[in-house]
């Protein structure tokens, strides 16, 4: 694609964007959508062929017509000068720390982050020589004081995975920068439709392409887009590895992309209006929405975000696990699980105080996150009013 063909694209709005980010249609005899292309081998016409690698597909695992028109696309979408495709979002968080750390390295991680992120950093990570700290999400611009000379990598996620802080990213981006390190942000939460990573100062940005890119509860994937100064690094680390996801992932990938602008505004409203109606029930003391103007981050997410996803989280009055058990198993719209972003609405129960190192999580009442689907906004009320029901009468 020529450079004016990309700066008209980048002009678009979001809800166009994602119907023409990856597309060359006349590339595929006509056809919107690319073929799957399937396949590890690759033959080459010659022998200078073969030694000049100068073909753009040489073996399945550099990828193939169909992943690299995910690639393009996302990367059209970020704003980023590259993107790799990992089988899952955990995946992508771990090749975009390998990308900026080795032995000997610091790294300073969110307290408020994926667990499975926690864990990777205490165990490969620590393995490979690599020291990690954790930090107060609201710790802003003071980060600074906790760069250390060997200092190369920075995580942010905004908001908290299921806390939902927002993170002060563009003065933690500053601050990182200032000491040469690498600023990596899990974005999956906003997507790049609500949170431009790279405009904000980061330099990879990770998103668990299993959510909101794909949509349906289908599909495991990870994207890590980076910026000009990452990406020929970014893409050697993933070429090391070769851990890329497969053509039909990304085809389901591409066909969840046209739509995600059109689920995420809908998902946005819906779930805006459930946690409007949760604030006003007695049995809820806090719900931990960043678009809500209660929230204590509100000021950053309305400054830095376009938009806000389906997930949040609440905090019940004291009650008995019990009580929050009857709630919560009799629910029938709402299922029992990890993950969100597709088209059905979640619920998990959850407690982070055993593993919060720099800052702890002592709130008033159990805590629930919710992901807000697709279904009509009326029939959730309906089951969550139900529900509230069999906890007071537990």
């Amino acid at each position: 694609m020529s450079e004016e063909k990309r700066k008209a694209k980048r002009k678009l709005k979001p809800a166009t964007l994602v119907t023409q980010a990856g597309r060359t249609p006349f590339d595929h005899f006509g056809f919107v959508n690319p073929p799957i292309y399937r396949g590890s081998t690759v033959l080459f016409p010659t022998v200078a062929a073969l030694e000049a690698l100068r073909q753009p597909y040489t073996y399945g695992t550099k990828g193939t017509p169909t992943t690299r028109a995910l690639e393009q696309g996302w990367s059209e979408i970020a704003g980023a000068a590259d993107t790799v495709l990992t089988p899952s979002g955990l995946a992508a968080i771990g090749l975009a720390l390998l990308t900026a750390t080795h032995a000997g390295a610091h790294a300073l991680i969110v307290d408020s982050a994926y667990q499975p992120t926690r864990i990777f950093c205490d165990g490969l990570l620590a393995r490979f020589g690599v020291k990690v700290d954790y930090y107060d999400p609201l710790i802003g611009g003071g980060i600074a004081a906790m760069m250390k000379p060997e200092t190369t990598a920075v995580l942010v996620e905004s908001p908290g995975s299921q806390t939902m802080e927002v993170q002060d990213i563009p003065a933690i981006a500053a601050a990182a920068h200032a000491h040469g390190a690498c600023v990596i942000a899990d974005n999956t939460w906003a997507t790049p439709l609500f949170f431009p990573p790279h405009e904000r100062g980061c330099d990879l940005a990770v998103e668990a392409g299993t959510k909101y890119l794909a949509g349906h509860a289908d599909l495991l994937m990870g994207l890590v887009s980076a910026n000009s100064e990452w990406a020929k690094r970014l893409r050697a680390t993933f070429n090391a590895f070769s851990m890329g996801s497969s053509p039909d992932d990304a085809a389901l990938a591409l066909r969840g992309l046209r739509t995600m602008a059109l689920r995420l505004r809908e998902q946005e409203r819906a779930a805006l209006d459930i946690a409007q109606w949760l604030e006003d029930r007695p049995e809820i003391s806090r719900v931990l929405h960043p678009a809500l103007a209660t929230h204590p981050g509100h000021a950053l997410w309305k400054r830095d975000f376009t938009g806000a996803s389906g997930v949040f989280s609440v905090i019940l009055k004291e009650t008995s696990k019990k009580a929050v058990a009857a709630f919560v198993d009799g629910l029938e719209l709402f299922g029992i699980g990890f993950s969100w972003g597709g088209y059905e609405s979640l619920v998990l129960p959850f407690d982070c105080s055993s593993y919060r190192t720099a800052t702890r999580w002592t709130p008033e009442g159990p805590a629930l996150r919710f992901s807000i689907g697709l279904e009509d906004v009326a029939d959730l009320k309906s089951d969550l009013e139900a529900g509230l029901a069999r906890l007071n009468g537990s």
